[in-house]
Formats: C-alpha cells, sequence, structure tokens
C-alpha cells in the first residue's frame, strides 16, 4: 500500500482536531453559571443606602403556590402586627383546625383573650419570685393550654384587644409601660400581689379593653370558661410537645431551655433528630396540623420570595445533623424566635416542602399573603420545637 494513502487518514484527524482547538481558542470564554445559592448585599426595605448580607433566591426552585401543598384546613391568615404573640396566634390557629377536625365546628377565637391573661400571669410569677422571673415577651405554645385551663377561651368577634378605633395590633407603649410598673415594684422592694396586679390590669385595660365575664351564645351568657367546657369541649390535656437536643437523654422529658419556656416547663418530649422531623411529615399524613417553632432570623428565610431555606454557603444540605442544630442552639446562633402554623407538605424534586400559615410581618411582603415556603433543611436545622395532638405521635409516646 502507498505510505501517503495510509497517513491520509492521520492527517484529516489532525486537521480536524486542530480546527476544533483553534476554534475554541479563539472564542470567547464563557462565564461560569453562578451557584443557585450564592451570597449577595441587598439594600435593605425602608433604610435608603443601607444593605444587609442575604442570598440570590433567582435560581432557587421552589413550589408554584399554595395548591400545591393540598393544604389542611385552616382559618384565615392573621397578623400580630407590632406585637409579640406568635405564640398565641398560632396555636389559637392549630385549635380552630382541631375544632373543625374534632367535630366540624368551625370559628375564629380570640388570640387576644389568651395574650391577656398570659400578661397577667407573667405578671403574677414575677411578683412572686420577688423579680427573679423573665419578663421579656413572648411565650410557647403550651402557655395557650394554661390560660385555657385558668380563663377559658372566647370568640374573637367578643374580644379583639383593639381598642379606639385601631385596626391593627400593636404593644409597643403596652410592653413598656407593664415593665416599668413591675421594674418600679422590684426597686420599691413591694412585693403585694394583689395590688401589683391590680396595676398591671389597669393597663392591660387601657391598651387592650378588658375581657368579657360573659359572652353570648347561641342566647345563653356564658363565662368564658364555660363557652370551653361547654361548646368547644377542646381536650387540652391531648396535646404534646416535643424537642430534640442533646442536652437531655432522648426519649425522656425536660425543660425547652429559651426564655420564651419563662414558666420553666418540663413537659418537653426530646426525641433524636430524624424522630423529630419523621413526626412532623407523618403527623400531616394523618390528617393533624402542628404549631411549629424556631428561628426565622436567617438569611435564607426571607419574605419577598415567601421561602425559608439554608444555602449551601452555610452549610450543605447533606451534612445537616443532630451535631449541626446542637452547634447553633449552643452558641445562640439558633434562637426561639417565631410560632407557626404548618398545615400542608410536598415532595419535588429538590426535596420535600413544608407550608407554614404565619402570622409575622414578613409573611405578607411576598404574593401568598400570610404564608411561607420552608424546605426541609431549614425544618430540620432551625426548627427546634413542635407541639400537636397526641394521637398524631402515638408511636413516638410510647417510648416516654
Amino acid at each position: 500500500m502507498n505510505p501517503k494513502i495510509r497517513a491520509l487518514p492521520a492527517l484529516i484527524l489532525f486537521s480536524a482536531a486542530a480546527c476544533t482547538f483553534f476554534a475554541t481558542a479563539c472564542r470567547p470564554a464563557e462565564k461560569p453559571a453562578p451557584p443557585a445559592d450564592e451570597a449577595v448585599y441587598r439594600l435593605k426595605p425602608g433604610a435608603p443606602g443601607e444593605t444587609a448580607f442575604s442570598m440570590d433566591f433567582s435560581r432557587l426552585s421552589k413550589p408554584t403556590g399554595i395548591e400545591e401543598f393540598k393544604p389542611l384546613y385552616h382559618t384565615p391568615s392573621v397578623e400580630q402586627g407590632n406585637t409579640s404573640t406568635c405564640w398565641s396566634f398560632a396555636t389559637t390557629s392549630l385549635f380552630e383546625t382541631e375544632l373543625k377536625r374534632l367535630y366540624g365546628l368551625e370559628v375564629k377565637l380570640s388570640e387576644m383573650h389568651t395574650a391577656y391573661w398570659e400578661f397577667v400571669e407573667k405578671a403574677r410569677r414575677f411578683i412572686r419570685e420577688k423579680g427573679n422571673s423573665d419578663l421579656r415577651e413572648g411565650s410557647e405554645p403550651n402557655a395557650v393550654i394554661l390560660r385555657m385551663k385558668q380563663y377559658g377561651a372566647v370568640r374573637e368577634s367578643d374580644y379583639t384587644g383593639l381598642m379606639g378605633g385601631a385596626t391593627a395590633y400593636d404593644h409597643e407603649k403596652l410592653h413598656g409601660e407593664l415593665w416599668a410598673c413591675l421594674e418600679g415594684f422590684k426597686a420599691w422592694n413591694e412585693w403585694d400581689e394583689a395590688k401589683a396586679l391590680s396595676a398591671v390590669r389597669a393597663i392591660l385595660d387601657k391598651h387592650m379593653g378588658p375581657p368579657p365575664e360573659t359572652i353570648e351564645v347561641e342566647g345563653r351568657r356564658l363565662t368564658p370558661k364555660d363557652y370551653l367546657d361547654q361548646v368547644l369541649k377542646l381536650p387540652l390535656d391531648d396535646y404534646v410537645a416535643f424537642v430534640s437536643f442533646k442536652y437531655l437523654p432522648f426519649h425522656t422529658k425536660g425543660e425547652y431551655r429559651v426564655p420564651d419556656n419563662w414558666w420553666h416547663s418540663q413537659e418537653y418530649h426530646n426525641l433524636p433528630l430524624d424522630e423529630f422531623y419523621g413526626s412532623l411529615t407523618g403527623a400531616l399524613a394523618k390528617g393533624f396540623t402542628v404549631a411549629l417553632a424556631g428561628d426565622i432570623s436567617e438569611v435564607g428565610n426571607y419574605g419577598p420570595e415567601d421561602v425559608a431555606v439554608i444555602p449551601s454557603f452555610d452549610i450543605p444540605r447533606d451534612s445537616i445533623n443532630q451535631d449541626a442544630r446542637e452547634f447553633r442552639f449552643a452558641n445562640k446562633t439558633s434562637t426561639d424566635d417565631h410560632v407557626l402554623h404548618l398545615i400542608g407538605t410536598a415532595e419535588r424534586p429538590d426535596g420535600r416542602w413544608f407550608l407554614l400559615k404565619d402570622s409575622w410581618r414578613t409573611a405578607w411582603q411576598g404574593r401568598f399573603k400570610g404564608y411561607f415556603f420552608y424546605r426541609e433543611d431549614y425544618v430540620k436545622l432551625k426548627m427546634l420545637t413542635f407541639f400537636v395532638h397526641k394521637d398524631a405521635v402515638s408511636d413516638l409516646m410510647a417510648k416516654f
């Protein structure tokens, strides 16, 4: 065979490769696509010229709407305004859902009736403990049980807690006067409980109005306790709270160590993270909703986009475990900020998402007013406690 002919295919291959090389070399370099979780600085709303560290959400794959979650029954979202009463809004919402599940009853209950009496009881403990009790704003879902057992419940139409034609809640002045009053008693070393509570109730009545002693229900006059016991019939002893921490042995009960557990309740059931998380999806699958509480002060929690996720520049999703969660709680980068009502879930290609009914102002910044979409990584890392009917977690209750 002619050597020149045998060399021809190799020459053709070389020429083709050379053309490809030179064409690629001459083409302008393509800029690599930014990662989905790129860190950015964005302007602060209402603060011209100020920026805040955040996340670029433009490439985030997220649920398209509320209907994707197939939400369980719930009453419409309500804004808590400038108050620290999320614990009452979320838990009251859960109880409204429970009344529908248990009895088919649809009713809008008063969040502020419970909040009023929580202020009273917080003040009572402060006086009894001679000032050695937390006065900061906020509380926990199981406080609603305690206050309802003491003071009953009423409908929102019976007591709104709004005064002077106000249409939005604002407790800034109330808090200032209330805590100044109690700190005054402490400074004077004055521990007369009746005198202190009389002063506290005068402040509450000024800003919220006095709660009704009786309400009319279907032609009958009932006290709030009668309404709870005879009409609502909520099984208040059937609700349980859970946490997931290593400072307690798993499958035992103990204290949730946060300021909002101001009465130091020891009634929190401690679970490993996999059981804690699995209980949420399991409860929803059985038709139960959940009051869920934790940290919302994160760059991946962003109202204008209706979402809460953990950016990969914080921690990769597959690295979230019990210790990562514990580390953040111990160094106080995970704090007990807020309580929400968990009402639905959806499985997507990028993982499981959860639908939460939310009373805080950021839930009104996006398209879906009064709702937030939480991705599974955010729930696992940042949600610290939940509250649910015991039948939703009967398998876990057997371990305690």
